[in-house]
């Protein structure tokens, strides 16, 4: 127990009572008296108490109504109650237990009993308080131990994201954009019933973060063909659609060397599967609708669109209103079979906000 003086509250109408108890208490505790229950109140009210020793027969309020309330009281209901009392019948006993005391005890009473019950109780809170410390400061632990991992792995993604765009610098500020456009996106589709069971602020957290991994594998594909200006040949494109089995491995062995990490995973999830269509027309699988994961699901509308709209070494830079168009209505390269349809509508919907997103988010003459 801790050096200071637990402080008891002795409540009895009899100071006969009271005497006693101080007597046998007063050496080890600080005591405190009331000989009525609206006094016991305010004194449970001014003062830090640990335990009421309370009497159940006192006039103008009786110790059950005491209790009762001590319990509807917010920063009184914990205060714990040992009855003290002449009523010796069970089914008082079984009252003054069922509105909440920690122990009762009859007149007339052995003070060793007294003495050991409250000692033992005391005690026992004691150490149930230190363990709630030692819980608290170890919850502080594991709190500063997660902040430190979740650095940690941002600071990964933030690398290898980089370590992507330094072989594709005509990118620009692609990452970023299209994390934001993900995060709108995802939050509007929380909104929607049919994503509602798995879409919480969580999964947007980690959403935004290992979105920025899509693209890494481009770092296995030669220069030659990641930054030719023309077209590709079917040769080129078929060795260029490996960018998305190179980011998946890439991610996956990190993850295997490391330790588990939902934030590779997902970001294997999104580099492998975000060029699948919602029509079957995609790659590397072919997936069809809900085949594909949702958070790749997700990304392919958001890397269409930013594609769109920013000026890239093998096309200039289409217009917000030609964007829109071309994702709603189709060119014959892009269409919106390739889109989940609840996913085309946020879009739609988002379209001037993912505007916005552009252009905070730009580089200099990038936008159309």
């Amino acid at each position: 127990m801790s050096d200071n003086k637990s402080t008891i509250l002795i409540v009895d109408d009899e100071e006969s009572n009271i005497d006693f108890l101080l007597e046998i208490l007063g050496d080890r505790y600080e005591v405190k008296v009331a000989l009525d229950g609206p006094t016991a109140l305010e004194q449970a009210r001014n003062y830090q108490i640990d335990l009421i020793l309370l009497d159940i027969m006192m006039p103008e309020m009786d110790g059950f109504q005491v209790i009762q309330e001590l319990r509807s009281d917010q920063s009184l209901r914990d205060v714990a109650v040992i009855f003290l009392t002449a009523l010796n019948d069970t089914s008082f006993e079984e009252k003054g237990l069922e509105l909440g005391a920690v122990d009762y005890i009859t007149k007339p009473f052995s003070p060793s009993v007294v003495l050991t019950r409250v000692h033992n109780y005391l005690e026992l809170q004691a150490a149930k308080q230190s363990l709630r410390a030692q819980n608290k400061h170890l919850e502080e632990k594991v709190r500063e131990r997660s902040k430190e991992l979740q650095k940690s792995y941002e600071a990964t993604i933030g690398c290898l994201a980089s370590l992507a765009e330094t072989r594709d610098p005509e990118t620009g500020n692609h990452i970023q954009r299209t994390r934001y456009y993900v995060k709108a996106i995802a939050e509007y589709l929380w909104k929607l019933p049919r994503f509602s069971s798995y879409i919480d602020e969580k999964y947007i957290h980690i959403l935004f973060n290992s979105t920025a991994l899509h693209d890494v594998g481009k770092v296995g594909i030669p220069d030659h063909i990641l930054l030719k200006p023309g077209k590709l040949t079917p040769e080129e494109f078929e060795e260029m659609k490996q960018h998305t089995t190179y980011g998946r491995n890439t991610l996956l062995t990190a993850e295997k060397s490391y330790g588990s990490s939902i934030y590779l995973n997902l970001g294997a999830e999104i580099a492998y599967s975000n060029h699948e269509r919602w029509d079957g027309t995609g790659y590397p699988q072919g997936l069809q609708g809900e085949e594909i994961p949702l958070s790749a699901r997700i990304m392919c509308i958001a890397d269409v669109y930013d594609a769109l709209i920013t000026k890239r070494v093998y096309k200039p830079a289409f217009s917000q209103e030609d964007a829109v168009r071309i994702i709603t209505q189709g060119d014959g390269r892009v269409m919106p079979s390739h889109f989940d349809p609840d996913i085309l509508r946020a879009f739609m919907d988002l379209s001037d906000h993912l505007r916005e997103i552009a252009i905070q988010y730009s580089d200099k003459d990038e936008l159309g």
